[in-house]
């Protein structure tokens, strides 16, 4: 695993792929494909943009990579639908944008900035979202893939079966059998030249939901959260502990109240697997530009990069907190 604290330096980023027990013949590309994202990220830091647009570009990345369960190759809902969550927020004026259940959208992220940017809203879901994407134009391409098809497919055939009698069970099937994980929710976080910190979260949501679950990558505090006061915080595993917790918000507070980023993500899995025990992974950065990653899952592909690396470092796990 990597070491998670890094000196502190301006310009650093830190990307996830999502935390959940990785199929093996897909690691490879999940490890690769944070290490790109890390690498598209930090040029634009490296270039003097902000960390806003260092973690969008980060983010849309993984969002065109199919082997993430964000953008295209979102997983399916219980009646086989499509509906994709997102935000943003920059941690200078905790400016915020956010989106839900969208169906067809190339970038979620980027409707996210735009909900910031050209709304006086936070948060807009389903047909009004894509009422915006229509007014401003927004990209648009079917996100569906074969893969999450058949994954789907094995899902929904156990569940008519009654091999899942009660809708609750739907949570101990993707937790108990990795084919069925739907490990994939990408973020990014990062802080520029000027010290301004940002993070972002996109994801597709969990296998077999359903019909208008909204989980916490969209929910300003929970999945996502930036403050220049403390740092920027992006989550990945189950939403609605993530909910419960404020979990995004309470390791930015951690960090606020000194936690370097990575005690602070180490108190954070502490806190769920002392409260609710279930998968979760986190990656932050603290105002000083140090990075922190952990989890409690077998796996979450992730990678950093500052300004005395000349590529990113990538890997398969952060540090590892077991639910006991």
């Amino acid at each position: 695993p990597l070491m998670a604290r890094v000196s502190a330096l301006p310009a650093v980023i830190v990307v996830h792929g999502g935390a959940g027990a990785w199929q093996q013949d897909r690691l490879c590309h999940g490890i690769e494909g944070v290490r790109d994202a890390a690498s598209a990220g930090f040029e634009r830091l490296s270039a003097g943009h902000s960390a806003l647009d260092a973690v969008e570009r980060a983010v849309n990345t993984m969002e065109d990579n199919p082997v993430f369960n964000a953008g295209l190759g979102s997983t399916l809902t219980l009646t086989g639908e499509i509906e994709m969550d997102a935000s943003i927020m920059e941690g200078k004026d905790l400016r915020a944008g956010a989106v839900a259940l969208v169906k067809d959208v190339r970038y979620p992220i980027s409707l996210a900035r735009l909900v910031m940017e050209e709304t006086d809203h936070v948060l807009i879901g389903a047909g009004g979202a894509e009422r915006l994407a229509n007014l401003l134009g927004v990209e648009r391409r079917d996100p569906r893939t074969e893969y999450r098809v058949n994954l789907w497919k094995q899902a929904k055939r156990q569940f008519t079966e009654g091999t899942l009698p009660r809708y609750s069970k739907i949570m101990s099937l993707v937790r108990d059998k990795p084919e069925f994980q739907s490990s994939g929710t990408v973020g990014a976080v990062a802080i520029d030249l000027r010290g301004n910190t940002a993070a972002a979260t996109s994801t597709g949501g969990m296998l077999l939901k359903f019909p208008g679950r909204i989980g916490d990558a969209p929910l300003i505090g929970s999945g996502t959260y930036a403050d220049n006061k403390s740092g920027a915080v992006s989550a990945t595993g189950t939403g609605e502990a993530a909910i419960r917790l404020s979990l995004a918000k309470s390791v930015c507070d951690a960090m606020r109240r000194s936690l370097c980023a990575q005690r602070a993500t180490d108190w954070g899995i502490r806190l769920v697997n002392k409260r609710m025990k279930v998968s979760m992974g986190l990656i932050a950065i603290d105002r000083k530009g140090e990075v922190g990653a952990s989890q409690n899952t077998p796996g979450m592909c992730w990678a950093f990069q500052n300004k005395r690396m000349k590529k990113p470092v990538a890997d398969s796990k952060a540090k590892m907190l077991r639910i006991r």
